[in-house]
């Protein structure tokens, strides 16, 4: 099969190739799937980059890509939840990439039917913004009626998470540019921030939690604009203790994240708020959930371009560099 793999770490034109490589044989717990649409994710530039080799090492060459939309076309004994020809979509493990191929094998746990009234392309699109922004307005202890401010509405995270949190019972707030605000104001935003000509921190007050997409400085002034014992939620951030921790960093890293975390942590204690770092990870049962909101009519997944798979060095170069609105996705058939 066809696949494109990372073979080094470094600018992305050079450091990606495509290669044929083996059909991947199945274990009992896994599923193959045949590869329809795959989307193509900030992470995915980062890794090859080299921006994340502290936490994630490679040996290459390399899989990339981690979300995916296709058919199972072979499945494990153990498999007992899917049947040959089921249309699925995932978030395939961090430590398990490769969807950016003809097919992939992903273990069945992660694995979730796909929404029924969505495309491939669109389906592909919604794993990773839909398992993050479930799992940080759970981390964040999210309750119906919270105020909760999301930065950079127009982006692959900021769409989904529009919508989920108003699908919740959330207030919503973004920030966006002045070409935007129409369209992000139709996601169902209750107040659009045209950060071109107003100052989020002028206009949000009170906040029950911030999802910071964005990292310094909006990590440290989310703390300005939420209340006393607020939630700031970072996926862009700098780590938090715990996270830190997660990922094995040793004594003198963790010592030197902790020095540039102290206005962070400062902020935190002036308001007796919270801070998390989240890392997204798989879950089959949340894709489930968000599967039956998107088939309510609850959420429309945003897809900016989709890019045949011969096209994926562009596609990657867009998704850097073109600022994109809703998801950049990756054609496979």
């Amino acid at each position: 099969m066809k696949a494109l793999q990372i073979t080094g770490y470094g600018d992305i034109q050079k450091n990606l190739k495509f290669s044929d490589v083996e059909n991947p044989k199945i274990k009992s717990n896994e599923v193959l799937i045949e590869v329809y649409a795959a989307a193509i994710n900030p992470v995915d530039y980062k890794i090859v980059e080299g921006a994340l080799k502290r936490v994630r090492k490679l040996e290459f060459p390399a899989g990339t890509g981690f979300d995916v939309a296709g058919k199972i076309v072979e499945k494990g004994q153990g498999v007992t939840q899917f049947n040959i020809g089921d249309a699925v979509y995932s978030r395939v493990p961090t430590n398990a990439p490769g969807t950016f191929a003809e097919f992939v094998a992903v273990i069945a746990e992660v694995v979730s039917l796909k929404p029924t009234n969505l495309s491939f392309e669109e389906a592909a699109g919604l794993p990773l913004v839909g398992l993050t922004s479930v799992q940080a307005l759970k981390t964040a202890q999210f309750k119906k009626g919270d105020k909760v401010l999301i930065h950079a509405g127009s982006g692959g995270i900021g769409t989904f998470a529009i919508q989920y949190a108003k699908s919740q019972g959330a207030y919503v707030y973004t920030t966006t540019s002045t070409k935007n605000v129409d369209w992000v104001k139709a996601l169902g935003v209750d107040e659009v921030i045209d950060y071109k000509k107003q100052n989020y921190l002028d206009v949000v007050e009170d906040a029950d939690i911030v999802f910071d997409t964005l990292g310094d400085p909006y990590t440290k002034d989310a703390f300005d604009v939420i209340k006393e014992g607020g939630h700031v939620v970072s996926i862009a951030g700098i780590l938090d203790k715990q996270t830190a921790k997660d990922f094995g960093l040793n004594a003198i890293i963790r010592f030197i994240l902790a020095l540039k975390r102290l206005p962070v942590t400062m902020a935190m204690k002036r308001k007796s708020a919270h801070y998390n770092f989240i890392f997204m990870h798989p879950d089959s049962e949340q894709l489930d959930a968000i599967r039956e909101l998107v088939e309510a009519g609850e959420i429309k997944p945003v897809v900016d371009k989709v890019y045949n798979f011969s096209d994926a060095l562009e596609a990657y170069d867009y998704q850097k560099n073109g600022r994109a609105q809703g998801k950049v996705i990756l054609k496979m058939k």
